[in-house]
């Protein structure tokens, strides 16, 4: 009996003092700035939670992920729905348009957003020569190029938790309504959808949180106007610098992120199933 806990243990031992050494240590000296710098005390939280321009920023974050949340879901459904359930050259297309994003850069794609949606860019300048516009569209250094540039980054990942619900379905079931005359519409949002629901919001919580840390893409098609927690962070640590408030943002975001994943913990099972 002791044997087969010393192995598992033995086997897990080096994962966990890597993370130990890597994240849980350097975490903790985040945690002692923002209760010692300055000084001695809580003051760094009291300003993150009352100071106008933080909150500014962090309602900003919230609602961008949001949206990134939206679209990323709708889409990477979509995409999951081809990959699993389509023909096989539906299925080659749609992996291929999950994978072939994964060996691009986040810097390379959101140079290509900037590429795409400047006030120079192909869009503009083809609407312009269509004469579909007089001016050109502002689609950058704002939430919507931030919010393009996300969910384009963010789709693949979406995808993998929604085609694992789908491939765990039971076909007897989408065979009985069919066969009781159930239209396949009717199947598709009756049955075909609540029945994914897990993996829904697996992808959603999962992209939630991810789009949370984002700094690079924010950065760039923001360009300064439309900062997220993540820039702020850096901005406090590295320019201003107000080291205790920026760990005090950082351990903020921790706890929400902690919680999320707690909260995916508790109601979605590993196989797929909404507690």
């Amino acid at each position: 009996m002791r044997s087969d806990y010393l192995k598992p243990a033995l086997l897990l031992g080096p994962l966990v003092l890597f993370l130990l050494l890597a994240y849980a240590i350097p975490f903790l000296g985040v945690v002692r700035w923002s209760v010692t710098l300055p000084e001695l005390g809580l003051s760094n939280y009291a300003r993150a939670a009352t100071d106008p321009l933080i909150v500014s920023v962090f309602v900003r974050t919230f609602r961008i992920c949001f949206f990134v949340t939206i679209l990323a879901v709708a889409m990477a459904y979509m995409i999951a729905l081809v990959w699993v359930r389509g023909t096989p050259a539906q299925r080659l297309i749609a992996e291929l348009c999950i994978l072939i994003p994964f060996w691009i850069s986040v810097l390379t794609r959101a140079f290509g957003w900037v590429a795409l949606l400047s006030n120079r860019g192909l869009i503009n300048t083809w609407l312009t020569q269509l004469g579909v516009i007089a001016e050109p569209l502002t689609m950058v250094r704002n939430e919507l190029g931030v919010v393009l540039g996300m969910t384009h980054f963010l789709i693949p990942f979406a995808v993998f938790p929604i085609a694992s619900a789908m491939r765990s379905l039971d076909e007897r079931v989408l065979l009985a309504a069919r066969g009781m005359g159930a239209s396949r519409t009717r199947i598709f949002w009756q049955i075909f959808v609540p029945m994914t629901l897990p993996g829904i919001l697996g992808a959603a919580i999962m992209v939630f949180v991810f789009s949370l840390g984002f700094f690079i893409t924010p950065a760039i098609l923001g360009g300064g106007r439309s900062v997220m927690a993540a820039e702020l962070i850096y901005l406090r640590l590295f320019q201003s610098p107000d080291w205790g408030l920026g760990a005090a943002i950082s351990v903020l975001m921790m706890l929400i992120v902690g919680g999320l994943l707690a909260l995916l913990m508790r109601y979605v099972r590993p196989g797929g199933m909404v507690r």
